[in-house]
């Protein structure tokens, strides 16, 4: 039986109807009972219903958010996180200002956006907050990630906007399907870094450690593993960087990865 099961939240554990199946909580504690520590890892910030999900799935555990920017320790606070460099981002607020696209930036408790359109309170809709968010000058504590919300075909536009120094994270919703998320961390930030960081916390080597994802996001996180496994929803990229593949996330395709975990 592996010791760590990393688990992505949107086309892992969250299905298209942005919910998350009672089978699949069910084997999730199942799992946890047998010994096996979860650990949710995401892109989505440390609060709202990724916070919700974290503190369900490992109680008292130490949990990845942000892509890898947001460590932290759901039952006391603690916080391994890491900052955005600030000329960096100084510099995405005046993209945001120039172009009029959609920038997000988040601490590890809140976050701030440049718009009040439709992108924008949609995406409050997904992570489970209220809408609106506030203005980024409103925002206190320490920024640790940045985020644009586009069209998929404005990647390379946005590439072109953002300073080369920060690692970028594309990845994709079920719930938003037109939409591309392009989380922007500090560099050498990524969910990889952060399961080396909470293994490394717990005393668990790397080989027993699966992680279940579907997203270009989630690149960084199966190569540092064991035991990678792909979604059946998953993009061909991942699927080719997976040990394994298990179905698509509405068919119960966590379930499979759970029970693979159990058997390892």
């Amino acid at each position: 039986m592996l010791a760590l099961v990393c688990i992505d939240v949107d086309g892992t554990l969250v299905g298209t109807n942005n919910e998350v199946r009672d089978d699949v909580w069910a084997a999730l504690e199942e799992a946890r009972a047998a010994g096996i520590r979860l650990v949710l890892c995401s892109g989505r910030p440390a609060f709202g219903r990724a916070r919700e999900y974290a503190e369900r799935m490992q109680p008292g555990g130490w949990h990845v958010f942000q892509n890898g920017a947001s460590v932290v320790r759901v039952d006391t606070g603690e916080s391994l996180s890491s900052e955005f460099p600030a000329a960096e981002l100084r510099d995405l607020l005046d993209a945001a200002e120039r172009s009029g696209e959609l920038l997000e930036v988040y601490t590890d408790a809140a976050y701030a956006s440049t718009l009040r359109d439709n992108y924008a309170q949609e995406h409050a809709d997904l992570l489970g907050v209220p809408f609106p968010p506030l203005w980024p000058a409103e925002l206190e504590g320490t920024p640790v990630r940045a985020q644009w919300l586009i069209r998929y075909e404005q990647l390379e536009a946005i590439k072109a906007m953002t300073p080369a120094s920060v690692d970028l994270h594309p990845a994709g919703s079920p719930r938003m399907r037109d939409t591309l998320f392009v989380s922007m961390t500090a560099p050498g930030t990524s969910k990889g870094t952060a399961i080396q960081r909470i293994a490394q916390t717990y005393g668990i080597p790397l080989e027993r450690c699966m992680m279940v994802g579907d997203g270009e996001n989630d690149l960084q996180a199966l190569a540092v593993v064991g035991h990678p496994v792909a979604m059946g929803n998953a993009e061909p990229i991942v699927k080719a960087a997976a040990r394994y593949q298990v179905g698509h996330v509405d068919a119960g395709g966590l379930l499979e990865a759970l029970a693979l975990a159990q058997q390892l």
